[in-house]
């Protein structure tokens, strides 16, 4: 399912512009959505999911612009929204929780719901725990739980906010192979401020910074970004006084580092072979920089 996005903005009371003209396509399959907090990711989620009106521009998905309310009723219908902080019944199980979630959503007849729940629970692995109340989950379970619901209608698009934050790092994996594997023949818009859950599940992806889309390509073009940019660093004294470092490692009686710049930081650095993550702070470099605004605030 396509979603053509057009002039996108979004200005909240006070003047305060969440989205400014956006305009982004994103086809079928898994796509992913990077920014920093405050990016504008979850206004954009919260406009496609129907909660939000935006203040101009267009959105279209499969054809139905979500703007007018034939079209938002039309989208929701092929809808499944996980967004970042999911509100669930802690003394309901896991079934009954998404019984309840299957009868708002218009699913009338008990042998479907019971059916439909019953597939989706094997789908995200916990069958097994499909009776216990969810005020005994974990933070992972109860993103999948999310997952669960976000299902129950068969979305062709599914949009999820922010899936994996604060998910150790088994979780994170398993939520991670669950997108992916969910993507088929349907959208999934995967919205997130981590680099590495984008590296590992879309081959394309757009990136926002205050409001506005910065980049939008494949993956490996915005890694690329970051060629003849990344450098290797050992050292015994100070950190390189240039450029983003990106880590620090113990390395002998020194420490290595790896660091983003334009120009080689140190005589001695080496090039390094670039990730997505050095490609997105390599992007961020190039950013403008408004009064008062420091690079960490966009990264």
């Amino acid at each position: 399912m396509r979603i053509q996005i057009s002039g996108l903005s979004k200005t909240y009371k006070g003047g305060v512009h969440a989205l400014a003209g956006l305009d982004l396509d994103v086809p079928t399959g898994m796509y992913g959505l990077l920014g920093s907090n405050g990016a504008g990711k979850t206004t954009l989620m919260r406009i496609l999911a129907g909660i939000l009106k935006p203040t101009s521009g267009t959105v279209r998905v499969g054809g139905h612009d979500i703007t007018t309310p034939d079209g938002r009723l039309a989208v929701q219908r092929t809808l499944g929204y996980l967004p970042q902080d999911l509100g669930v019944y802690p003394d309901l199980t896991a079934r009954r929780f998404l019984d309840y979630i299957a009868l708002l959503k218009g699913l009338d007849s008990r042998p479907t719901r019971r059916r439909r729940i019953g597939e989706l629970l094997e789908v995200v692995a916990l069958t097994e725990h499909a009776d216990r109340r969810l005020k005994g989950f974990s933070g992972g379970m109860l993103r999948r739980v999310g997952v669960a619901q976000a299902l129950l209608a068969d979305p062709r698009l599914l949009v999820v906010d922010e899936p994996t934050t604060g998910l150790d790092p088994e979780e994170r994996i398993r939520l991670r192979t669950l997108l992916s594997q969910l993507a088929g023949d349907r959208t999934v818009l995967l919205s997130t401020h981590i680099v590495d859950d984008v590296a590992q599940t879309s081959r394309s992806v757009a990136v926002l910074a205050k409001g506005r889309l910065v980049f939008q390509g494949k993956v490996g073009e915005l890694t690329a970004l970051a060629g003849r940019r990344v450098w290797n660093v050992t050292t015994s004294g100070p950190p390189p006084a240039s450029g983003r470092i990106v880590s620090a490692l113990p390395d002998g009686a020194g420490t290595r580092y790896r660091v983003v710049a334009p120009e080689p930081p140190a005589p001695h650095a080496q090039p390094a072979e670039p990730t997505l993550e050095d490609g997105y702070l390599a992007l961020m470099e190039e950013l403008p920089l408004k009064r008062g605004q420091s690079r960490e605030s966009i990264a």
